[in-house]
């Protein structure tokens, strides 16, 4: 599970266009913290702090603890704006969460043992179906990844959400079907060896 990450806030009293613009002159991010029925709390952050724990990976299931006007907010990222030209960080929202809340996230999957997959050490590629799994799990519990073994797969063998052994309590959100997580896909030489072989040859049109 991410550990809980300690960051530093000011109240936002204003808001609007303008005043986010002023914000983020001064190197500030304003953000929103929402839910546990709540009134929603405006707030201002280090843009190059944020930047930085955005850009380490592991930021939308990671907890933190946001210390305004002397009291904590025990929150999780929910969701974030970037600028579509300059592509800096321009918004955040955060979500309050309690010790018993039961939420829904985007969990990274790590693959895991690649040199230990005949069918990739003959040359198989590695076809990565989801990059991450939308999973229900307590707050208390967010995984920082779900790892897939590769050990012993050969070519054309598929990984299924079946064949994954989750963190206690994590569920994925897709449960009336076995979706595909990953494939080991034949080398691409040798696929395009065997359609050269299916084709048919080309008939000789005799000389005249």
């Amino acid at each position: 599970m991410s550990a809980s990450k300690v960051l530093k806030a000011e109240a936002r009293p204003r808001v609007g266009k303008g005043a986010a613009r002023a914000l983020r002159r001064e190197g500030k991010i304003p953000a929103v913290i929402y839910g546990d029925k709540k009134p929603a709390l405006g707030i201002t952050l280090d843009r190059n702090q944020l930047t930085r724990l955005l850009h380490a990976g592991g930021f939308m299931t990671t907890l933190f603890d946001i210390e305004v006007d002397g009291k904590k907010e025990h929150v999780l990222p929910r969701d974030y704006q970037v600028d579509p030209v300059r592509d800096f960080l321009v918004h955040i929202d955060f979500l309050r969460v309690g010790a018993n809340s039961v939420i829904t996230v985007d969990v990274p999957v790590h693959f895991v043992n690649d040199d230990k997959s005949p069918g990739i050490k003959r040359g198989g590629v590695l076809n990565i179906v989801a990059h991450h799994i939308e999973c229900s799990v307590p707050a208390s519990r967010i995984p920082e990844f779900i790892e897939v073994d590769l050990t012993g797969l050969e070519i054309a063998d598929t990984v299924h959400i079946s064949g994954l052994k989750l963190p206690e309590g994590v569920h994925p959100v897709t449960h009336d079907r076995d979706f595909t997580v990953a494939t080991i896909a034949a080398p691409t030489v040798a696929i395009e060896e065997t359609a050269e072989a299916a084709a048919p040859a080309e008939s000789e049109t005799p000389a005249d």
